[in-house]
């Protein structure tokens, strides 16, 4: 079109590059959330060899895209590492961290605070909004290596459940429906849906003391 239009010799590099330098972004669902910010400072992981024994002491942070019928949003969840537990989530239909900071916020009015959140290097969690809210909960920080999902399993893992199950079976016409339904589905996950390694206890169980064990005693 651009040839049509008498602009000649700009070949496909060119556009990209010319894009690029003046802030011009095509809307489509880009590979990954984790992109770090070159600026901001990266923290050691805390979570290695590290007992998990009891719900608050780690909580995890991610992100992922959420498809709608047209366009994507982002989604945030936070959870209780030792129960599996969705504490709070979130959308926004931008990567700032805002909106993380806010499901933050609305999980520790709710639940305390962690000793420890842990999130990948994405430029969200990576960005002094974010880093400075937790310490001045005194939440210490911990980051997973640069490409190690594995250290961020647990919530890998409930992305791939609420995908298969929730998301990919639902074309969402818009943010209010995708809200109520994936309400829906944290709310079904967190006290029916049984693990084999909480000894088939669901996340509810194991957050609130209430194992077959806890209600027999």
């Amino acid at each position: 079109m651009l040839q049509r239009s008498g602009f000649d010799g700009l070949g496909r590099r060119r556009v990209a590059r010319l894009m690029d330098k003046v802030g011009i972004t095509p809307i489509y669902r880009k590979p990954n959330t984790s992109k770090p910010h070159p600026g901001h400072k990266v923290y050691p992981y805390l979570l290695r060899n590290l007992p998990i024994e009891r719900p608050n002491q780690v909580w995890a942070i991610d992100i992922t895209y959420l498809p709608m019928k047209r366009g994507f949003l982002y989604l945030v969840a936070i959870m209780d590492w030792a129960s599996r537990r969705i504490l709070s989530w979130g959308f926004s239909n931008t990567m700032h961290a805002d909106f993380c900071i806010a499901a933050l916020n609305e999980a520790i009015t709710k639940y305390g605070r962690p000793e420890i959140m842990n999130s990948d290097q994405g430029s969200q969690f990576t960005s002094l909004e974010f880093t400075e809210t937790l310490k001045a909960y005194g939440i210490a920080i911990s980051m997973d290596g640069k490409g190690c999902w594995r250290d961020n399993v647990f919530i890998e893992r409930f992305w791939k459940g609420i995908k298969y199950e929730e998301v990919y079976l639902k074309a969402y016409e818009c943010a209010s429906q995708a809200r109520e339904s994936i309400g829906h589905y944290m709310a079904f996950y967190n006290s029916h849906r049984p693990h084999r390694s909480l000894g088939g206890n669901t996340p509810d169980n194991i957050y609130f003391g209430l194992t077959p064990a806890a209600i027999a005693a």
